[in-house]
């Protein structure tokens, strides 16, 4: 995933995805048009493929254990940035949206096993991902489409007061980190483990299955440092159980968008999405979203298809 330290700029968000990827741009309608066909909202709704639109349901893979992108909620269902984004694009759409609650490393097989339509779950856009790489670059998935929607860096979370003095990735080696398996900070302490052994400091990253267990060995010692999407890495700063146990430190690192994944198969459910997406960021309803769980600055200005580095 994932999806603390200031966000990047919203314009600067705008930018990274426009160098990223092609802008997703609406054609402008002639003075003939009917009403109807003048209706932006019509429109997105009549590009979503006839198996979404018949079932009246967009299935939604996601791991809801990323607070506070997407958790559970008092009453048990999910909430977060993620949801409510997802919530609202259902309603552009005209369909309900329907949340199946997976763990991380299953999201990508299980949308290629089409047990959902779509994985909205904190999933940054990397190539590796797109072209369906393992670690060693081999092809072993035939990978996915993302329609990216928000930007998130990746931010060193470490115990309150930070008895460490970290500031940089650099500063990890000869110590030991925790990260969630299988998300983009997993990706980044593979590489700093590589750079530490060649400056003769060992890194230790132990890769958990969930971010939780991750943060739980930061907050007992066990590992000097985490890595998290900004996020997630703020909401665990600002000590949501009111416990305060942690901070953040030194700058962002790997700007990278959160995607929308689907099927490379499925061409027009992606572009009905990236439509609706659109839709959104002008209705002003994505704003107010973002600004509900303090994340404004992570704004993109458009959807994105491939946008990611």
């Amino acid at each position: 995933m994932p999806h603390p330290l200031p966000l990047p700029r919203p314009a600067l968000a705008g930018a990274v995805l426009a160098t990223a990827g092609a802008l997703l741009l609406t054609g402008c309608g002639s003075s003939g048009q009917t009403a109807a066909a003048a209706d932006p909202v019509k429109e997105v709704r009549d590009k979503l493929p006839k198996a979404q639109r018949s079932a009246g349901v967009l299935r939604i893979g996601m791991d809801v254990n990323y607070a506070p992108v997407e958790f559970r909620g008092q009453d048990g269902k999910p909430t977060g940035l993620d949801p409510d984004l997802a919530t609202a694009l259902g309603k552009i759409l005209d369909v309900r949206i329907e949340f199946v609650d997976t763990t991380f490393d299953k999201l990508m097989p299980n949308l290629q096993g089409k047990q959902y339509d779509v994985a909205m779950s904190a999933l940054s856009d990397t190539r590796q991902r797109r072209d369906g790489l393992d670690d060693s670059g081999k092809q072993t998935t035939p990978g996915v489409d993302f329609v990216d929607y928000f930007i998130a860096g990746t931010s060193i979370v470490v115990p309150k007061g930070n008895p460490k003095g970290i500031k940089t990735l650099d500063d990890l080696c000869g110590k030991t980190i925790a990260v969630q398996q299988g998300t983009t900070q997993d990706e980044i302490a593979t590489r700093q483990v590589a750079v530490c052994a060649r400056s003769g400091r060992q890194l230790t990253a132990h890769k958990l299955d969930s971010d939780a267990k991750a943060l739980a060995e930061v907050a007992a010692g066990t590992a000097a440092a985490g890595l998290n999407d900004y996020p997630v890495a703020a909401y665990a700063a600002k000590g949501a159980d009111g416990a305060g146990r942690f901070e953040l430190t030194g700058a962002q690192s790997t700007s990278n968008p959160y995607g929308i994944a689907v099927r490379k198969t499925d061409t027009d459910l992606r572009d009905a999405v990236a439509k609706a997406v659109d839709q959104l960021i002008r209705s002003g309803d994505y704003d107010k979203i973002l600004a509900k769980w303090n994340v404004s600055a992570g704004a993109a200005q458009n959807a994105v298809v491939n946008g990611g580095i």
